[in-house]
C-alpha cells in the first residue's frame, strides 16, 4: 500500500485506501526492521502528524472558548439601546397616571413587545435583569389598566405574569411591589381576602427597607383592604404602622405610577378612614389630599370625591351623598368612567339604609351612572 502510494507521489487516501492501515503498516515495518514492539508516532503516510488525544481536547477547549466568547459578545442591546428602553418605560409611567386606561393599553402593548423581542435573545446577565424589571413594570401597567376597564380575566393573568417576571429579576423591591398593586384587584372587585393577603406578603418582602416607598404603599394598602374587610382593630392598627412609615420615608417628588407621593399615602388613609365609619377625620384628609392633586387628572380626585360621598351616606345625609357622587361622576373625563369608578359610585347607593335606597336622589344617581359616554349608544363596546 505505501510503494503504491509512493509510486504515485500521492496518499493512501487518494487511493481510495485506508489510511488507518497505513499507519499500522509503518508500525508492523517498524517491530520487524528492530525485532521488538515499536513505539507508536502517529503520522500519515505522507509525513502529516496526527494529533494526540490530549492534543484533540485542547483544541476542543479552545473551540469552546472561542464559541463561548463569540456568544458573549452577540448581546443585541448596548448601552445606549437600554438608556432608550428604560426612557421610554418611565415615559409610559408617568402618562399612565393622566391617560385614559384604553388609550394606555395600545402603548404598554407596543413597548412589551419591544422589550420582549430583546430578552427574548441572549444577553449579558445585567442586562437581562434588567429587561425583566421592565417587563414586570410594564405588565404591572398593563393588569392595572385591564383592571380599569373591568376586564378581570385578563388583568389578574398579566398581573400573574407581572409576579413572574419581578421574581426572574430577583429585584425584591419590584418584587413588593407588584404583588402591592396586584391587589388592588381583589381589593375593588373581591375577594378582599386576598388583597389583604397580597399586601402582608409585600410587607415581608419589602421589610427590609422599612423606608422605602414600596413598603409604605405596602403597609397603607393593607390598612386599607384590613378596614373594608370589617376587620377594625387591625385595620386600625396597620393605619398606625402605615403612617409611621410614610413619616420615615417621607414621601417622594416623583410623579409616575410607581412613586408614592404623599397625595397617594392621603387617598390610601382616606379610604382606610372611610370604610372604618371615621367620617369627620376622612373629609379632612380627603380635602388635603385633592388640594395636591389639583392639577392632575385621572381617577384618584374622583375616588377621593366618591368617598367624600360615602361618608355623607353613612352621615344620613343622602341627598348631598347623591348628589356630590353625581355631579364627581359628570365631570369625569368619558375616557374615565371605567367599571372601577361605577363600582365606586354605586357603593354610595349600597351604603345608604334600604329605604332610602329608593329615593329620588339615588334613583338619579344610579340613572348618571348607566348613562353611556360621550359618542357611546351602548350597543358595543365603548372602551
Amino acid at each position: 500500500m505505501l510503494v503504491l502510494a509512493a509510486f504515485y507521489g500521492c496518499s493512501p487516501g487518494d487511493l481510495g485506501l485506508d489510511e488507518s492501515e497505513a499507519v499500522a503498516e509503518v508500525v508492523l515495518l517498524a517491530e520487524h526492521r528492530h525485532g521488538q514492539r515499536a513505539e507508536v508516532i502517529p503520522t500519515s503516510a505522507v509525513g502529516e502528524r496526527i494529533p494526540t488525544a490530549a492534543e484533540h481536547l485542547s483544541h476542543r477547549v479552545d473551540a469552546a472558548r472561542r464559541a463561548v466568547d463569540r456568544t458573549l459578545a452577540s448581546a443585541t442591546v448596548n448601552s445606549s439601546q437600554l438608556d432608550h428602553i428604560d426612557e421610554m418605560v418611565l415615559w409610559a409611567s408617568q402618562e399612565y397616571i393622566s391617560t385614559s386606561p384604553a388609550l394606555m393599553l395600545t402603548r404598554l402593548i407596543d413597548l412589551l413587545a419591544e422589550v420582549e423581542g430583546l430578552a427574548a435573545c441572549r444577553q449579558p446577565a445585567a442586562v437581562q435583569v434588567r429587561l425583566s424589571e421592565l417587563t414586570a413594570m410594564l405588565a404591572t401597567l398593563t393588569a392595572d389598566a385591564l383592571m380599569k376597564l373591568g376586564d378581570l380575566t385578563r388583568s389578574r393573568s398579566w398581573y400573574a405574569t407581572a409576579r413572574t417576571a419581578a421574581d426572574d429579576s430577583g429585584n425584591s423591591e419590584l418584587r413588593a411591589r407588584v404583588r402591592a398593586q396586584a391587589a388592588m384587584l381583589p381589593f375593588y372587585y373581591g375577594p378582599i381576602a386576598n388583597a389583604v393577603n397580597l399586601c402582608r406578603e409585600a410587607r415581608v418582602i419589602s421589610s427590609r427597607a422599612r423606608t422605602s416607598a414600596t413598603h409604605a404603599f405596602a403597609a397603607a394598602a393593607e390598612a386599607r383592604a384590613l378596614a373594608k374587610l370589617g376587620a377594625d382593630a387591625e385595620a386600625e392598627t396597620a393605619l398606625r404602622y402605615a403612617t409611621k412609615v410614610f413619616e420615615q420615608f417621607g414621601g417622594t417628588s416623583a410623579d409616575d405610577a410607581f412613586a408614592f407621593p404623599e397625595r397617594r399615602y392621603l387617598l390610601y388613609k382616606s379610604g382606610t378612614l372611610t370604610a372604618l365609619g371615621h367620617t369627620r377625620e376622612a373629609r379632612q384628609v380627603q380635602e388635603q389630599a385633592l388640594v395636591l392633586y389639583q392639577d392632575k387628572t385621572g381617577i384618584d380626585p374622583a375616588l377621593l370625591r366618591l368617598e367624600a360621598a360615602i361618608c355623607y351616606a353613612r352621615d344620613r345625609s343622602p341627598d348631598e351623598a347623591c348628589q356630590l357622587a353625581g355631579t364627581t361622576f359628570l365631570r369625569m373625563d368619558p375616557a374615565h368612567r371605567t367599571p372601577i369608578v361605577e363600582e365606586r359610585a354605586r357603593e354610595v347607593v349600597e351604603i345608604l339604609p334600604p329605604a332610602i335606597r329608593t329615593s329620588r336622589a339615588a334613583r338619579e344617581l344610579l340613572e348618571i351612572i348607566e348613562l353611556p359616554p360621550a359618542g357611546c349608544d351602548r350597543t358595543g363596546p365603548c372602551r
